[in-house]
């Protein structure tokens, strides 16, 4: 009886109304039911041990009190659970002898982490990439604060993407408070919070265009464009998974959305929109246009989903970001590895790199291809505890601690399970494994 009820209320268009059943599946299921596509998958599975390696990387260049800047090994294993370490700090940093290098501080008698030499430089390399790229990165921020209705965006929310946008670490004072023209820094109502504030804007950003209106005017002038060019108006680049299969009718809302207007990101937006169909098919038209621009502006023309979430109120999206993407395959990939919803505007990737790269991304590449590198090409002896001072025999000392401590709870246990085991254990361990040590042959 229970079945019948649930199909006539599915099925009936005004009980469905009446009753507002979901017809959707769960958001885990939406996401599971993706199409995958191999492309993206590969180069998320680089890019989340990279993510690690760029939250240590930051930790350490953060702590430059220390000469060179270095952080505890210890205070990265009790960050493991937040850093996504699942084996320890210890065995991460070993896996990349490449960026990492443990050595051991006399004075505080604990193994430190410091970047290594070729490390130190990709770090430099990007900061002077930056640099030289000043005007585009306020270029960036005039247009992702042009995006918003009110002008305004909360900094913390930048704060969330700096990295994204190719932002100086200090963009606060060295972007923000440098061009007092541009922006202002207001108190939010809430304690702790501050808004920045667009109050002008370059020569070349007093008639912004979009990214997608660039696509459509190329596509436009070439004289093998097979679409229309009363369609190219509107239109947005699809590009599905090889594994997707598009069925006719898919097709013909795909072509249908294609042709439906919308107000672009920087154009006034009232919000005043009808609730009608087409209505909602505007407004959802509309936030594809916002976060296609946002993810344009991005170095790498990817972000997290969490992380672009926080600018939904401020740009006037009212609906699910994350099934926004998932709706629309042909424009976005979303990847879920990692323990984290990642999106990629698939149109600006081929063959897992981008098309069309700037000299922030080119660094970047740099520090990734040592991440896919790991410890390949080194043999077991390369990576070593060292030290300024006395690199062997600090290590020595770390080894021979390390060996006494588990020789110590293997003789305990023979020990416990009979006496003389224990006693011949611990003569093989005096007599064989250390001959060498001065308490013995003194």
């Amino acid at each position: 009886m229970a079945t019948h009820l649930v199909k006539r209320l599915t099925s009936d268009p005004l009980l469905r109304s009446l009753f507002s059943v979901r017809l959707k599946t769960t958001s885990s299921q939406y996401v599971a039911s993706r199409i995958r596509d191999a492309t993206f998958e590969k180069l998320m599975d680089k890019y989340k041990n990279l993510l690690k390696v760029v939250s240590i990387q930051d930790l350490i260049l953060a702590n430059r009190s220390n000469d060179p800047p270095s952080v505890s090994v210890d205070f990265l294993n009790r960050l493991s659970q937040k850093l996504h370490l699942n084996r320890g700090a210890t065995a991460f940093l070993r896996k990349y002898p490449r960026i990492f290098e443990i050595f051991y501080d006399p004075a505080l008698s604990q193994p430190y982490c410091k970047l290594t030499p070729a490390a130190m430089q990709i770090s430099r390399e990007e900061s002077v990439a930056i640099l030289d790229t000043r005007t585009l990165v306020i270029d960036r921020l005039v247009r992702l604060l042009s995006m918003s209705l009110s002008k305004t965006l909360p900094l913390r929310a930048i704060f969330k993407v700096w990295r994204e946008l190719g932002l100086p670490d200090d963009f606060e004072d060295s972007i923000i408070s440098q061009n007092p023209q541009l922006f202002h820094v207001l108190d939010a109502h809430e304690p702790n919070t501050h808004l920045i504030k667009l109050v002008g804007t370059t020569p070349s950003d007093n008639n912004l265009i979009a990214a997608v209106e660039n696509w459509r005017v190329t596509e436009c002038c070439k004289d093998d464009c097979s679409i229309d060019r009363t369609e190219m108006r509107f239109s947005f680049k699809q590009g599905y998974p090889p594994s997707m299969k598009l069925k006719k009718n898919f097709r013909a809302k795909v072509k249908e959305w294609q042709k439906l207007p919308y107000i672009g990101p920087y154009e006034n937006f009232t919000g005043a929109k009808t609730r009608s169909k087409r209505g909602l098919m505007e407004l959802e038209k509309r936030a594809v246009g916002i976060v296609h621009e946002f993810l344009s502006l991005t170095v790498e023309k990817t972000v997290e989903v969490e992380k672009i979430s926080h600018f939904r109120k401020w740009f006037g999206i009212d609906l699910n970001v994350r099934d926004l993407f998932l709706d629309h395959p042909g424009i976005f990939y979303l990847s879920t590895k990692g323990k984290r919803h990642t999106v990629f505007l698939r149109e600006a990737y081929e063959r897992g790199c981008l098309i069309d790269p700037n000299p922030v991304y080119g660094v970047r590449r740099k520090l990734l291809d040592l991440v896919v590198l790991g410890r390949r090409g080194l043999h077991s002896g390369d990576y070593k505890l060292s030290s300024s001072d006395s690199e062997e025999d600090d290590l020595q000392v770390m080894e021979n601690e390390f060996h006494l401590t588990v020789e110590f709870f293997i003789c305990l246990l023979l020990t416990l399970l009979g006496y003389l085991p224990g006693i011949i254990y611990a003569l093989y361990v005096i007599v064989l494994l250390n001959p060498d040590r001065d308490d013995f042959n003194s």
